[in-house]
C-alpha cells in the first residue's frame, strides 16, 4: 500500500504534466473597433473649423424604432472627454427605467477654454489660454448649425437639455442668462462662476427675472470652496427673485471634489429632471 506522502507526490506530478500540455491558447479573431454610437464631422462656418460630433441613442426596449426623442447636448463631449461615462449613465438609466430615452449629442473640443468662456476684464482669466471669450460664437454654432442638423438627421421631439461641468457649467449658466430660450433645461455641475470676477452671479438679480417661459435650472457644487460659495450665492438670489416659470434647484455635494462631481451629480440630475413621466 502506498503511503499518503507517495500518493500526494504522484498527484502533483500528474497535475503538472497536464498543465504543461494546455499551454497553447485558443484561436481568436482579429480585433475590431468597439462602436457604441455614431460620430460625424461638421464644417462650421460660424467657427471656421471642423467639429467632431458624437451621438448615442441608449436602447429602450419598449420604444418603437424611429420614435422621436428629446436631445441632451453636452460640451466636453469627446470620446477622450466626458462622452463615454455620460453615455454609460444614460444606457443604465434608460435600461432600468429611471430616465426617459434621450438622444445624447457630445461636442468634442478644439479650443475648450475659448469656446466655453465669455468676455472678461480680469487679467488672471486671460492667462488660462491664448484665446478666451468665445462663448457667443460657440452658442451661435449650436443654434445656427448643430441643433438644426441634429433635428434633420434624427427624429427629435423639440425638447432640449444642455449639461456641463466646470467651464462647461459656466457656459450652461451663461446661456440661460443670455439666451434662455435656446434650451428647455440647463444642468451645471461645479460651474466656474468665478469667471470675470463672478460677473454672472453679480448680475443675477438682473437676468434671472428675464428668463421667459417654462425653463429649468439644476445646479450642483462640490466641496471646492470658491465654487461652492458662488453657486450657493446664486441659489440665494434665485430664492429671492426667480420667476414662477423658472424651476430651479441647488444640490450641495460636499463629499465630492471638483474632480469627482460630474458622474454622481449627473445621476442625481437625470433621475430628478429627466425621469420617466417627468414631461
Amino acid at each position: 500500500m502506498k503511503t499518503p506522502l507517495l500518493t500526494l507526490m504522484a498527484l502533483l506530478l500528474l497535475t503538472g504534466s497536464l498543465v504543461g500540455q494546455q499551454a497553447t491558447p485558443p484561436a481568436a479573431s482579429a480585433s475590431a473597433p468597439l462602436t457604441i454610437g455614431e460620430t460625424f464631422t461638421l464644417e462650421s462656418t460660424v467657427l471656421g473649423e471642423t467639429r467632431t460630433i458624437n451621438v448615442y441613442a441608449p436602447p429602450a426596449w419598449d420604444e418603437e424604432p424611429g420614435t422621436p426623442r428629446p436631445v441632451l447636448y453636452m460640451p466636453d463631449g469627446g470620446i477622450a472627454e466626458d462622452f463615454l461615462h455620460v453615455a454609460g449613465l444614460l444606457q443604465v438609466s434608460v435600461g432600468n427605467g429611471t430616465m426617459r430615452p434621450f438622444l445624447l449629442v457630445g461636442i468634442e473640443n478644439t479650443q475648450r477654454r475659448r469656446d466655453l468662456t465669455g468676455p472678461t476684464d480680469d487679467p488672471e482669466d486671460r492667462t488660462i489660454a491664448p484665446v478666451v471669450g468665445g462663448s457667443a460664437a460657440f452658442r451661435a454654432f449650436l443654434r445656427a448649425e448643430l441643433m438644426p442638423l441634429i433635428d434633420a438627421r434624427y427624429a427629435t421631439t423639440g425638447e432640449t437639455v444642455l449639461m456641463g461641468e466646470s467651464l462647461a457649467g459656466l457656459f450652461v449658466v451663461e446661456t440661460l442668462a443670455l439666451e434662455p430660450t435656446l434650451f428647455d433645461t440647463y444642468i451645471a455641475f461645479d460651474p466656474s462662476l468665478w469667471w470675470n470676477r463672478g460677473h454672472l452671479v453679480e448680475t443675477a438679480r438682473n437676468w434671472i427675472p428675464r428668463v421667459p417661459g417654462s425653463r429649468t435650472l439644476w445646479l450642483a457644487h462640490s466641496s471646492e470652496e470658491t465654487i461652492a460659495l458662488l453657486t450657493g450665492r446664486l441659489g440665494e438670489i434665485l430664492a429671492q427673485g426667480a420667476p414662477g416659470s423658472l424651476t430651479w434647484h441647488v444640490e450641495p455635494m460636499p463629499d465630492e471634489t471638483h474632480a469627482t462631481i460630474y458622474h454622481p451629480a449627473a445621476l442625481k440630475a437625470v433621475r430628478s429632471l429627466l425621469a420617466v413621466g417627468s414631461r
